[in-house]
């Protein structure tokens, strides 16, 4: 019976000793890097053409990361003092005159991988970036009609600016907040320039106003609850228009869900499926625009290839569906320009 027993405990002090390695060895998978997270970028965008200082803020980034844009009309270097050494978290950003304007994506290459993404806003007008605080009518900082600026909320106050302008003039002020990851809800108020209320917009809209008067205006920016801080950001826009104008808001990245598909105007009679082989260039499917294609994502590492024929100054969308409708993918869409003749033809990426 002795014996018995000395087996039996064995037994159990070695399957404990087994479950306990087992149990170790999943612990030490589960043991990740911390993944890099860009959270800010300040200004948030700039203007064609131009270049200037961009300082970023996030999580688990090296003072000396590199700023990369999803457009190549958009670059960034690091910035140095000068002592001529690195500037930390702050670079020398320039965008081209060709590059396209709107929304592009910035991110930080770091020793840990790439970080998460940011809306980087390319526009027409000067920017301007707000740097004192400006929290009350004596301080409020002045700006020029048909430009941007560049601004962070702080918490339980209201930003003013202040313009002139001609009687009869028709301004447009647009605040862009949460279509450029802002966590801010705007009320923007147009007033006298005694601070006195005129017209407000609490709706994410934007003030369309007659000057009765030439002289100077006020503009009050505040969160709808009075939050603020560093992810509380936005971009004031000011402009002159003509008054038949349609006026055009400022860029805004679009919101995707489940119901967000299918898009306005998308029938079931235009599908056409996909022809394999698609995946190199030379095999690309050519299609004709408008066109609604279906297709799959088989074998692993599958790569599906279009061509089509489009000429300057044509708007499209292209539209990606498949998370939406329930499958575990995350589609990746790039658009080519390609240009010469086969063999030698040369690929570039636009978006």
């Amino acid at each position: 019976m002795m014996r018995q027993f000395r087996q039996q405990l064995t037994f159990i002090a070695g399957y404990c000793l087994i479950s306990s390695l087992l149990a170790s060895t999943a612990v030490a998978q589960l043991v990740c890097l911390p993944a890099p997270r860009l959270m800010t970028t300040k200004p948030m965008g700039g203007q064609v053409g131009t270049s200037f200082d961009v300082t970023i803020t996030g999580q688990n980034l090296d003072q000396f990361d590199q700023l990369r844009f999803s457009h190549p009309g958009v670059t960034a270097k690091q910035k140095l003092g000068k002592n001529g050494e690195p500037v930390p978290y702050t670079y020398e950003v320039t965008i081209s005159k060709e590059c396209p304007q709107g929304i592009h994506e910035a991110r930080v290459l770091t020793r840990l991988g790439v970080s998460t993404s940011r809306a980087f806003n390319v526009g027409g007008l000067p920017e301007a970036v707000q740097t004192t605080a400006n929290t009350s009518l004596e301080t409020a900082m002045k700006l020029d009609l048909n430009s941007i600026c560049n601004s962070v909320m702080t918490r339980q106050k209201i930003d003013f600016y202040t313009f002139e302008a001609d009687k009869g003039k028709r301004i447009i002020v647009d605040c862009a907040a949460k279509g450029i990851d802002s966590k801010l809800n705007p009320v923007v108020i147009l007033a006298d320039e005694r601070g006195m209320d005129l017209q407000v917009e609490r709706r994410g809209g934007v003030l369309d106003f007659e000057i009765p008067a030439k002289g100077k205006y006020v503009i009050k920016v505040h969160g709808l609850t009075y939050d603020g801080g560093p992810y509380y950001f936005y971009r004031l826009a000011v402009k002159d228009v003509a008054k038949e104008a349609v006026v055009s808001r400022l860029p805004s990245i679009q919101s995707v869900s489940a119901f967000s598909w299918p898009p306005a105007g998308l029938t079931s009679k235009v599908v056409h499926a996909e022809s394999e082989p698609n995946n190199q260039h030379a095999q690309a499917e050519k299609i004709t625009f408008p066109c609604d294609l279906t297709g799959s994502f088989y074998p692993a590492a599958d790569v599906d290839t279009f061509e089509f024929t489009a000429k300057k100054g044509e708007v499209w969308w292209v539209e990606v569906a498949s998370e939406r409708l329930g499958r575990p993918t995350d589609p990746s869409i790039v658009v080519q320009h390609v240009s010469g003749k086969a063999p030698n033809e040369i690929l570039k990426d636009v978006v």
